[in-house]
């Protein structure tokens, strides 16, 4: 079956509405309809604003970038940037085509 994956970025720290933003978004992927989705925490990288952001050992105020992950259909999708967009997040995403299954 043809899907989508949407990626959208953010940072570890990053708040909206009280909750961390990958949380918020990821309950809201779900209370969409969306089938499922992941957050991952990267160690480094950087963003438009060119600002490097790395995990430290030491240090306990880490803001490293989050990546979350959906796959669903392209109406599904759309309907949630969308929805994010009337939220008045900021954040960088891709689309990419995805064949998807189960075994």
């Amino acid at each position: 079956m043809k899907g989508i994956c949407l990626r959208l970025y953010t940072y570890e720290k990053k708040r909206h509405k009280g909750l961390l933003l990958f949380e918020w978004i990821l309950e809201s992927a779900k209370q969409s309809g969306l089938q499922g989705g992941s957050a991952t925490k990267a160690i480094a990288g950087f963003g438009r604003k060119g600002i490097f952001h790395e995990e430290h050992f030491f240090e306990l105020g880490n803001d490293v970038p989050v990546h979350i992950e959906l796959i669903t259909d392209e109406k599904h999708a759309d309907d949630f940037l969308l929805f994010l967009k009337k939220e008045g997040l900021s954040l960088f995403f891709t689309k990419t085509s995805v064949e998807m299954g189960t075994l």
